[in-house]
């Protein structure tokens, strides 16, 4: 594709997705107005389907595509990493990533969140509907929590704790799960991610119908997914030389 080629596809994009914006900012209520429609709307149909969370009623139940774009972005992400931090022709793995000593203090508040921070996560996952927080956002406490093994210690208790395998089938099973559950609303009732169970009792663990589904099929695919990711930028850090020994 020649430059001038490239120009002319950007203008048009940039052209199509200016009037886009203006037609929409255009359509809006005006500011200050105490017209809501979107605030009225989305606050009754959350607590008739039993879920205390607007947002992930929102995301999961009423609109449905805020986190299924969320999590292409972030499997895209994904493979573009695992795809540009692939070893070189000039490169090889080496063996022995090299030994690092972190402070006391680094080591004892690491070792003693690791735990917190992975409950912290587990919880945000499995109350999305009731509380603030979700699949997505739990799962990427989740990961986070992971890696303070290698705060706190090194890359190699890290790598021990962290089986890659497995990790890569919670990806895969996580978005399965979450593409699986939003077919299965096409069949029950013609819409995609449309709910196919109770709705349950308000503020309960067990409400909300299909979104605690969502959020952990989300949560697994999401800290699955930041493993993997930052998993390849470690390896290029610490395993990935370039031929003949130089880093």
């Amino acid at each position: 594709m020649s430059r001038a080629l490239r120009f002319w596809v950007l203008g048009v994009g940039v052209a199509c997705f200016g009037t886009i914006l203006v037609l929409a900012f255009l359509a809006m209520p005006h500011f200050g107005t105490s017209h809501h429609p979107y605030r009225d709307l989305a606050v009754p149909a959350s607590v008739a389907h039993g879920s205390a969370n607007v947002i992930s009623s929102v995301n999961f139940d009423q609109r449905g595509i805020d986190t299924l774009g969320e999590e292409t972005i972030l499997f895209g992400s994904v493979i573009a990493v695992a795809a540009l931090l692939r070893p070189a022709e000039n490169e090889e793995k080496k063996e022995d990533p090299g030994r690092r000593v972190p402070f006391q203090a680094t080591r004892m508040f690491g070792y003693v969140l690791m735990p917190v921070t992975l409950i912290i996560g587990i919880d945000l996952v499995v109350h999305g509907q009731v509380t603030p927080g979700g699949g997505f956002q739990g799962g990427v406490v989740l990961a986070t929590g992971l890696h303070l093994l290698y705060v706190a210690g090194q890359y190699r208790s890290m790598e021990k704790l962290r089986p890659m395998p497995l990790v890569e089938v919670s990806e895969a099973a996580g978005t399965a799960a979450f593409a699986a559950l939003g077919f299965a609303g096409i069949g029950v009732t013609g819409a995609f991610l449309a709910n196919i169970l109770p709705f349950g009792s308000f503020g309960q663990l067990l409400s909300a119908g299909t979104v605690p589904l969502f959020n952990v099929g989300v949560g697994l695919a999401v800290a699955s997914g930041c493993v993997v990711l930052l998993a390849k930028f470690f390896e290029q850090v610490f395993l990935v030389e370039k031929a003949g020994g130089d880093t």
